[in-house]
């Protein structure tokens, strides 16, 4: 039997440990950028063009590297962070598994200058598909510059599943922000298609939230700081009256490092117990300072999760750190500087005799004096008239109604079937049907018929809407100023008059009609929150996804008392609906309660 086991191509073992580490474009931004902070850098500058598809290149101020270590840098497993398994659990640095540059070259075309700052001369090597094109020396800055062009060029099945520019550039800003945040003491630029998107001086993390999330946040944040032998935890945490209902901005770093920990999460959530509206959620920026030794980061591919040796210590400590934070914050009284009226507190005088408050008591007044008395013949005498009145003229009815009306003891039975609908706890709407008594759930009903509203109005581009008189100006960061733009037409659709005014900002001249919108910008706020974090791609799902989302930020609340008439009417237009049972996210709307359970209570 011949041999059937060999060792695989370096370029075809490159490619799958591309599959791994570089999954998009933004995962080409994430290991650039990490390798320049780890070389030193204090300014980074990322150019991109077409959403990384056909170039990502990142610029720094580094170290640079001579022209052997620029041709290793691109060898499998070559790197300068470790030296042996020892070093594995002592790292401080961004990269160190050495697949990064070898990986990103054995699936783009790959341009990389060099020069540290002890040499006349840089290095300048072509690389594409693992394949070395072209080495030579160079004049070139200090530090390094390296492009990646036409990134999957050679797996076109990897570069067919590629997202629309709109929706790989959110996942470069994602990755971009997350860095910026981890490294205050760096210059960073971001460029796309020619446009400066950010432009971020090295700065305290409080401003550089502003700068990344707008200047809103200045006013959202509490400040977080402790100390303990195992760790030290330290940032900002959202004032609770500023959460959201979802997407939040929540932030978790390890040593620097983005993380994701669900565990953690919980502990911050729990100490806003209580404090947090309904199916509200927190903004965070937390950052962990602990021995290296203590945790292990070398658990996933893209090192995103990072394995703590003594996480229920620190979940203890992190949660009495957030619920101190904000205990904090609402127990410091709103001071009053205004003079007028001002209550002057004395001083104490440890020389002052001290006596005791004395009471005046007149033993002489008696409450009652001027109350005038009344015989209790005379109250029984005007009560008997009183009652006289109120029955006056029943003899003569009597006369005329000798025998009961039949009715007469069901009136209140008859006035209840009367109605064909009842509300319960201003929830539910309840009315008999054939089968048996039908539950139908007020809020869902109405989402479900403003769903089917808002896809036929996309779907035949009816833009009904209702003028504002002071049209809303509305700044977003970058980052959701993306989302807007993406939305932008179908938000058109469904009744928002809404255009581009400037940098990031957006002017609302006018919303949807037919329904009441108490605020715009909030509202359009809750949309663009709800649809950052979703998957779907706006190609595909968008109309369906906006229709969604318009249907839940705009149907009736729960709790809201419903007349007869508009009780009918949801009923009439939930089974006018081509699905009734269910909200546009499979939620139960009906449920029914047949007669024989009914009986069988009974």
């Amino acid at each position: 039997m011949a041999d059937i086991i060999r060792l695989l191509p370096d370029s075809v073992a490159n490619q799958i440990a591309a599959g791994e580490v570089i999954q998009r474009p933004a995962s080409v931004v994430k290991e650039l950028v990490e390798n320049s902070i780890d070389a030193g850098a204090t300014n980074i500058q990322i150019i991109i063009k077409d959403a990384g598809r056909t170039l990502v290149q990142v610029i720094d101020n580094g170290t640079g590297m001579s022209a052997t270590d620029a041709r290793m840098a691109f060898e499998r497993h070559a790197t300068s962070k470790i030296q042996n398994a020892d070093d594995l659990f002592s790292i401080r640095t961004m990269g160190f598994r050495g697949e990064a540059l070898a990986s990103i070259a054995a699936v783009a075309q790959v341009e990389l200058k060099t020069k540290s700052a002890n040499q006349e001369l840089g290095t300048y090597i072509q690389i594409a598909g693992s394949n070395v094109v072209e080495q030579k020396p160079v004049h070139c800055s200090d530090g390094s510059s390296l492009s990646v062009k036409n990134l999957f060029f050679n797996i076109p099945a990897r570069r067919k599943f590629l997202k629309s520019d709109q929706t790989e550039f959110k996942h470069i800003l994602s990755e971009f922000i997350k860095i910026a945040f981890a490294n205050l003491n760096v210059n960073f630029s971001l460029i796309h298609s020619d446009s400066e998107i950010y432009n971020l001086p090295a700065d305290n993390l409080k401003k550089r939230i502003t700068q990344i999330l707008g200047k809103s946040y200045n006013q959202n944040l509490i400040n977080l700081n402790i100390q303990s032998s195992i760790v030290k935890i330290w940032g900002y945490i959202g004032k609770p009256e500023f959460s959201r209902k979802s997407s939040a901005e929540q932030y978790f770093f390890a040593n620097n490092r983005f993380m994701r920990h669900p565990y953690f999460h919980k502990a911050v959530i729990a100490a806003y117990e209580n404090l947090l509206p309904h199916e509200s959620v927190p903004d965070y920026f937390i950052f962990f300072e602990i021995d290296p030794k203590t945790i292990d980061i070398n658990i996933h591919p893209t090192k995103t999760e990072i394995k703590f040796e003594d996480a229920p210590s620190i979940f203890q400590i992190l949660r009495v750190a957030v619920k101190e934070a904000l205990g904090k914050f609402n127990i410091v009284p709103a001071i009053d500087f205004d003079t007028e009226g001002m209550v002057t507190i004395p001083r104490f005088d440890k020389d002052a005799e001290i006596v005791a408050p004395s009471i005046e008591i007149d033993n002489n007044y008696n409450p009652f004096s001027s109350f005038e008395k009344v015989s209790n013949k005379s109250l029984d005498d005007q009560n008997l008239k009183n009652w006289e009145k109120l029955y006056s003229g029943f003899e003569n009815e009597e006369k005329h109604n000798n025998k009961p009306k039949p009715d007469e003891q069901n009136i209140n039975a008859d006035l209840l079937n009367s109605r064909k609908f009842f509300q319960l706890k201003n929830k539910y709407i309840l009315t008999s049907v054939k089968s048996g008594l039908m539950i139908v759930d007020q809020r869902r009903a109405h989402e479900r018929i403003l769903f089917e509203k808002f896809i036929d109005q996309i779907k035949n581009q009816i833009m009904p809407s209702f003028i504002q008189l002071y049209p809303v100006q509305l700044e977003f960061s970058a980052y959701d100023y993306l989302n807007v733009t993406e939305l932008m037409p179908d938000l058109r659709y469904v009744g928002f008059d809404i255009e581009e005014f400037g940098l990031n900002t957006v002017v609302i001249r006018g919303t949807p009609a037919d329904i009441n919108v108490d605020d715009p910008a909030e509202l359009l706020k809750s949309i663009i929150d709800h649809y950052k974090n979703s998957s779907a791609d706006i190609k595909i799902q968008g109309h369906e996804e906006i229709a969604r989302l318009m249907a839940k930020k705009t149907a009736i609340q729960y709790g809201q008392s419903l007349t007869d008439f508009e009780m009918q009417n949801i009923i009439d237009q939930l089974f006018a609906c081509t699905i009734p049972n269910h909200t546009a996210d499979g939620k139960t709307i009906i449920h029914i309660i047949s007669n024989d359970e009914i009986d069988k209570k009974f």
